[in-house]
């Protein structure tokens, strides 16, 4: 099976380096997007997790780039309040700014969300950011998935393929939806056990460990959603959404890590104030990403707004094979929403 091209001349090894991670964490910034290079105006976008960190700050942006509508997303209704309230007093004239409860570690959730969305007349901008960091194995109880793997993956997965016949169904816009996954450095880290599975790869995610690793288990959840990103765009054209997945390195001043407490928390809080980049700094990246760039991007990975290669796995044949695997895993596990079906009618 013939892997993966990578469309960047960077190697995906030295990429994966934490030698040249740690340099482009002290070394690089990237760059704001300004009004001379976008104008927002007429457009809507959606942002999940919104009301906090990389996604607020990507929100305050679009917005002081002429975004016309903001919606943002958020599983608690009185922090998602207050983001709107935030965004609401920096918006200029003329602008929306709502928020919507999803909650991704509910399927009801995310089938209603999708019904609501339905109801715009279009939506141009999708960014996929919300996300769990869990410290502690814990299965969901009505999927009975490992809840990691649940958010970041099987929910963002559902939530993609039901809003793309919403997408295609709007022929009126001027230009493809852009649809991008906050993904992260550490997918390339994975080392990703399971991957040797005989029989299923969630399944075997689902098994309980004698020990949690949980900064493994968010790395492979990341690198789950790039090996479903290469399947997902080889069937959905750029015509329909612009799919792309970015990196916004590593950032302090977000809620993704609020679980991390003791000596493992403290670490992590030193070592985020020492190395990381602050949220609105990573949030340039979202923002470039839904904005810049063209059909190119789709199915690739940005890293400090430049076309980078995803984890070496993804360009290797057994990366093909562990990918097909997972796509057909997850067309099963989400065949109650008919997900084949729904990408069928998208591409047809």
């Amino acid at each position: 099976m013939a892997a993966y091209p990578n469309p960047s001349n960077i190697s995906p090894a030295k990429e994966a380096g934490q030698v040249d991670f740690l340099r482009r964490q002290f070394r690089v910034s990237p760059p704001a997007v300004t009004s001379a290079d976008v104008d927002l105006k007429g457009k809507t976008a959606i942002i999940t997790g919104g009301n906090s960190g990389l996604g607020f700050h990507s929100g305050a942006e679009l917005l002081g780039l002429g975004l016309s509508r903001l919606i943002i997303t958020a599983r608690d209704e009185a922090k998602g309040k207050a983001a709107m309230k935030a965004l609401s007093d920096k918006k200029p004239s003329g602008t929306s700014v709502e928020v919507w409860p999803l909650n991704l570690s509910d399927y009801d959730s995310i089938t209603s969300f999708v019904e609501r969305v339905k109801t715009l007349d279009h939506l141009d901008i999708f960014i996929q950011n919300a996300a769990a960091f869990a410290v502690e194995f814990r299965t969901h109880p009505s999927t009975q998935h490992e809840e990691v793997i649940q958010v970041n993956y099987l929910s963002n997965a559902l939530l993609c393929i039901l809003l793309l016949p919403v997408i295609a169904a709007n022929k009126a816009k001027t230009a493809p939806t852009r649809i991008v996954w906050v993904n992260s450095e550490t997918a390339a880290w994975a080392k990703f056990k399971e991957k040797n599975s005989s029989t299923s790869l969630l399944a075997s995610l689902d098994k309980k460990p004698s020990s949690f690793d949980f900064i493994e288990r968010y790395s492979t959840s990341k690198l789950l959603c790039q090996l479903f990103i290469v399947e997902l765009t080889k069937r959905v054209p750029p015509s329909v959404a612009v799919i792309t997945l970015v990196n916004p390195g590593f950032c302090w001043g977000s809620g993704l890590h609020h679980e991390t407490n003791g000596i493992s928390g403290g670490i992590l809080a030193a070592t985020k104030r020492l190395v990381g980049r602050s949220s609105p700094i990573g949030a340039r990246t979202l923002t470039d990403a839904a904005v810049k760039h063209g059909e190119e991007v789709h199915g690739q990975y940005l890293g400090d707004c430049r076309l980078k290669p995803m984890a070496p796995l993804i360009y290797k044949p057994e990366g093909a094979k562990i990918a097909k695997k997972l796509w057909e895993e997850t067309m099963i596990e989400l065949a109650p929403f008919k997900a084949s079906e729904v990408l069928a009618e998208v591409t047809s």
